[in-house]
């Protein structure tokens, strides 16, 4: 290659490693020459030589839910932008496999691990990546771990900035509806929600922040009773786009309509429409925090 390009063996090495300073005029003579001699460069090889093998490796709690995702494929751009290859594997939805995972992932000799969900594992997994020697950083919805890298969305201020657009249309009887107790995400949420109520002096009502499983079945249920129950509530934030969507269907239930003359639904924290074939988009607004 490097005969074929007019160049030095160090400066074709340099050219497939990205490192160092080639003019662009000698990239693409290397580059010419890359495409005509048919070369694909062996990574395992290179990184015996170097100690890097290109790969980062990505353990994902759940594909099937719309977070991981559209943060898997957020990632991969970003990685394949640096010439990053990534390697993808499932840790099992409660993060029962993550461990394990994890070490199959270091045995491969890859340049680091990114770890989306099963924070709680956290811990024990910090341990691992230290005594393996790779580096490792976690993707969450939210987090209470110090001392870790970290890559998540500020769920407090996006609650805080969707209510305060409720409250700036007018809006002075606003609900919450979704989430579990015991998430430390829905906690960060209702928190914005709650601390926003407070700084422009409106009443904040407990029976008016409602738990439920991101089901539109529970969620529909769970928005009938609220309205029945508090027929002046004006606008609702929803936990996700699936409670969302349910919650809209309890609004048709009450009687009730989304948008003008009605209850407007809002997501504090959820993902891009997903299409459904059985029913047309609700008119509701959604703050994105996109992977």
């Amino acid at each position: 290659m490097a005969l074929a390009a007019g160049v030095s063996v160090s400066t074709v090495s340099l050219v497939l490693s990205g490192k160092g300073r080639i003019s662009s005029a000698t990239g693409e003579r290397v580059n010419q020459a890359i495409e005509q001699l048919g070369f694909v460069r062996n990574r395992q090889a290179a990184s015996l030589r170097g100690g890097q093998s290109g790969v980062i490796g990505l353990i994902v709690s759940d594909l099937s839910k719309p977070f991981y995702a559209e943060l898997t494929a957020g990632l991969t751009d970003a990685l394949e932008r640096q010439g990053k290859m990534v390697f993808l594997t499932q840790g099992g939805r409660s993060g029962e496999k993550m461990a394990q995972r994890f070490d199959t992932l270091a045995a491969q000799g890859v340049d680091g691990v990114i770890i989306a969900g099963a924070i709680d594992r956290g811990s024990e997994l910090r341990e691992r990546a230290a005594e393996a020697g790779v580096p490792l950083v976690f993707a969450s919805r939210a987090s209470y771990l110090d001392d870790v890298d970290l890559i998540r969305p500020d769920n407090m201020q996006a609650a805080q900035l969707v209510t305060e657009h409720l409250i700036r249309r007018g809006h002075q009887r606003i609900a919450w509806l979704g989430g579990q107790s015991a998430s430390l995400t829905r906690a960060e949420r209702v928190g914005g929600y709650c601390a926003t109520l407070l700084k422009y002096g409106l009443p904040f009502h407990s029976e008016w922040v409602l738990e439920c499983e991101s089901s539109q079945k529970q969620a529909a249920e769970a928005m009938t009773g609220l309205l029945r129950q508090n027929p002046t509530i004006t606008a609702v934030l929803c936990y996700n786009n699936v409670v969302a969507t349910g919650a809209w269907f309890g609004l048709l239930r009450a009687g009730r309509q989304s948008g003008e003359d009605g209850v407007e639904s809002y997501l504090s924290s959820g993902w891009r429409w997903r299409r459904l074939p059985t029913c047309r988009r609700p008119p509701s607004t959604t703050c994105l925090s996109p992977g």
